[in-house]
């Protein structure tokens, strides 16, 4: 994994043309002007990485680079840039304006500047003293760091052996940061388990700031560049994996009022087909075992739900204004677009399955409570699912002494229940009227009724969607299967009266 440090004591110089290459530009006779000849052979001189010199707290640790961590690495394809920018090369090794030599010091840099305009500033900023510091970014070998603690508590990373050096840079930022602490976790748990201690701290700044926050920032990244830059993300074939940090939020279905699936079964698949067994039979009982005899065959309760993830895709639409504005949070307008994608999506196919149960007609709430009384085992945990003409009928049906049936249910998203059972609203655009205008209402257990298969890894690819439209064509893969189909009802509520009280 790629990984971003700041040296402070890089001892960062700026120095004019020699002599020589001052006659040089000289004896050039093309048509220049005079801040052309100035800016030729400008050079940059420093360390992008000082040996054994201890870094900033980088949260619980500090770190130190060995100086044998560049033997055998090679450099020849080494870029320098301004502050990590890749569109900003100021050097190379392989077009022999970059240099790059380990000593007893550190990793030492001599760059020979193009005659561009940021070249010149960033020249002028180190030559003012306003930028005195480097940075670089690298990969470290397998079990190439190590981490140890002092007498004192005190814990230091060594980075014994670098597997790549990607760029060394010019920073206007003269410290290690958060956000650029990435460390592969792997060396960590190992160091952990030797010691068996627990450092919280520690722990929060490798693993969660480490794994989600710099993914979510690659991701940024990756959006804001159009699907260009791939640097620290997952990826499979041409797609990009959804960082876990932005997904999981929208797969918690409990916490989302919008969703059906918040009342469903919902479990995490790892292959694209099978059989998963549910537990579904309320009134599964132990059977009587006498001593060294063989378990009787009871009915456990247990059914093997058959599976088979679909891939489902839909579009995000980001505007070329959200796409080049740094100040929008762009993961965040990501986020909330695939949570009403997903929302949209699961509510669709729930619904289409609960129009599979078993359908009746009904006039009144009677018809609601011989459902829960006879149709429905009473160990479920009931709900009633309905449109918004429905809910509104509902909401307005009152007893024979004036009084409105809903009861106040601080846990149902309506804030309303009937009967006992929560009430959940689905828009009329998505489950609407019955063709003879009766309103469809599904009653019964979703969790029993019906389970969502799903794979929580997303992919996205950049796409221009037409002429006028572009953004992240999404990828998600889930099912959705009944488990029982006796566990919900289907009834289609057509009033006799609207005017006759409830019974």
């Amino acid at each position: 994994m790629k990984e971003k440090r700041f040296t402070t004591k890089a001892e960062l110089r700026a120095d004019e043309p020699t002599d020589n290459e001052t006659a040089d530009t000289s004896t050039d006779n093309t048509d220049t002007d005079t801040n052309d000849n100035d800016s030729k052979g400008k050079t940059l001189s420093g360390y992008a990485v000082v040996f054994n010199s201890p870094s900033k707290d980088l949260g619980g640790f500090t770190e130190v680079v060995s100086p044998k961590a560049f033997d055998g690495v090679d450099l020849s394809n080494v870029l320098m840039l301004a502050n990590h920018d890749y569109s900003q090369v100021l050097a190379s090794v392989k077009a022999g304006t970059l240099k790059l030599a380990v000593d007893d010091k550190g990793l030492h840099f001599d760059a020979t500047l193009p005659n561009t305009s940021f070249a010149n500033d960033v020249y002028e900023e180190v030559s003012s003293g306003n930028v005195d510091s480097a940075s670089f970014s690298f990969a470290v070998a397998q079990d190439g760091d190590t981490f140890t603690k002092d007498d004192s508590g005190n814990v230091t990373r060594t980075i014994n052996s670098v597997k790549s050096l990607f760029d060394v840079s010019v920073v206007a930022v003269p410290a290690y940061d958060s956000t650029s602490v990435a460390v592969d976790s792997r060396s960590y748990e190992k160091f952990m388990n030797q010691t068996k201690e627990e450092n919280t701290n520690m722990e929060k700044t490798i693993i969660d700031n480490t794994k989600e926050k710099t993914e979510t920032r690659s991701f940024e990244n990756y959006i804001r560049s159009e699907g260009e830059q791939r640097d620290g993300l997952t990826t499979e074939g041409n797609t990009a994996v959804v960082p876990s940090e932005v997904v999981t939020p929208i797969f918690e279905y409990k916490q989302n009022d919008a969703n059906l699936g918040r009342f469903a079964t919902v479990k995490t698949v790892s292959a694209p087909s099978g059989v998963y067994p549910i537990s579904t039979n309320s009134n599964a009982i132990l059977a009587t075992k006498d001593e060294l005899a063989t378990i009787a065959d009871v009915d456990a309760g247990i059914t093997g739900v058959n599976f088979k993830v679909a891939t489902r895709a839909g579009k995000i639409y980001l505007s070329q204004e959200i796409v080049d504005d740094s100040e929008v949070p762009i993961v965040n307008e990501v986020q909330a677009q695939l949570q009403k994608l997903v929302n949209n999506t699961d509510n669709s196919n729930i619904v289409a399955l609960l129009k599979k149960a078993t359908k009746s007609a009904i006039t009144s709430v009677d018809g609601i409570k011989k459902a829960f009384n006879v149709d429905l085992d009473p160990a479920l945990n009931k709900i009633i699912i309905t449109n918004q003409g429905g809910y509104n009928y509902l909401d307005q049906l009152k007893d024979s002494e004036g009084r409105y049936m809903l009861q106040t249910d601080p846990t149902a998203p309506t804030g309303s229940a009937l009967l006992g059972a929560p009430i959940v609203v689905v828009p009329s655009t998505l489950l609407p009227d019955e063709t003879d205008g009766s309103f469809p209402l599904f009653v019964g257990d979703l969790s029993q009724y019906l389970a969502i298969f799903k794979r929580n890894q997303v992919t996205t690819n950049w796409q221009q969607f037409d002429s006028y439209s572009q953004g992240l064509a999404v990828v998600v893969r889930n099912c959705y299967s009944v488990i029982d189909d006796k566990a919900m009802v289907y009834l289609a509520l057509a009033p006799a009266s609207a005017a006759t009280p409830a019974k």
